[in-house]
């Protein structure tokens, strides 16, 4: 049976607060496993940091979604280490490059799913702004050339970096819909055309949250008529702290972003039952 794995993101878990309290990485990640989620989202770039994580999880049952930044083809090398040595659930590539042609970054992408499969890991990239894929018609781009790039889809950035206008129009959808058909993984959060992401709970911003769940639903879909009958899809959710979350007066968030977390992924865990039908 397909399977949803919602996971949270450690560096949502910074308080980033006035008081300059921040709970430790132990302290972190048992309020992750009391919740509930299926794992953590964490940068796997760093050897010792994984050793670290993975002392920490010990036991909990918790999975890895590990991120890493590269530059270069051989920058993939380590977290594909790390990741054989100290599994994930795949590496989710932000390429930290900015090259203005898609045939510069073909090699890159090559070079990368190359490594991938050598190591038998799975390579997803992510959509992200000041990254390779910072803009939504380049990244088309690079699926013209590469229709079986696979990608993790962080639509917030797609979103506020083109600023589309509301309610979003039937030529922007099926833009944003040819990315999610190419997306075996998810990042969770909601943006608005001007705020790269906005508070989930305020009833002004439901249109916002609806246009995204209506995005989600359709990936889910998508990604359950082409996955094997066991596949596990990940939507992690990410709350990021300021400056992502937005802050009032006194310079703190505007909202609890553990609690929007937790209300986050139980919208996931709602839409992927409203998806288990196999029509649509």
């Amino acid at each position: 049976m397909q399977k949803l794995i919602v996971l949270q993101s450690l560096w949502a878990m910074e308080r980033r607060h006035t008081d300059g309290h921040e709970r430790s990485l132990d302290e972190n990640i048992a309020m992750i496993a009391a919740a509930g989620f299926n794992g953590v989202s964490t940068h796997y770039t760093d050897r010792q940091e994984v050793l670290r994580l993975n002392e920490a999880i010990r036991g909990t049952g918790l999975k890895i979604e590990g991120v890493c930044f590269p530059r270069t083809v051989e920058d993939l090398r380590l977290p594909l280490e790390l990741a054989s040595e100290h599994p994930v659930t795949h590496i989710n590539v932000q390429p930290d490059i900015r090259l203005r042609r898609v045939e510069d970054c073909l090699p890159l992408l090559d070079g990368w799913m190359r490594l991938a499969e050598e190591a038998g890991i799975p390579v997803y990239i992510e959509t992200h702004r000041d990254r390779m894929t910072t803009d939504l018609f380049f990244t088309l781009d690079l699926l013209d050339q590469r229709p079986g790039l696979p990608l993790l889809a962080d639509l917030s950035h797609f979103l506020v970096g083109r600023e589309f206008a509301f309610p979003v129009d039937a030529e922007n959808h099926a833009l944003i819909q040819r990315i999610l058909r190419n997306s075996h993984a998810f990042h969770g959060r909601v943006a608005s055309r001007e705020q790269v992401q906005i508070e989930i709970s305020f009833p002004h911003h439901r249109p916002w949250v609806d246009l995204f769940l209506q995005w989600w639903e359709y990936g889910f879909r998508h990604w359950r008529s082409r996955a094997a009958g066991d596949a596990e899809l990940v939507f992690t959710c990410e709350l990021g702290p300021k400056p992502y979350s937005i802050t009032g007066r006194d310079g703190n968030d505007t909202t609890d972003r553990w609690e929007e977390s937790l209300l986050l992924r139980q919208m996931a865990l709602d839409l992927w039952q409203a998806t288990a039908t196999t029509d649509g």
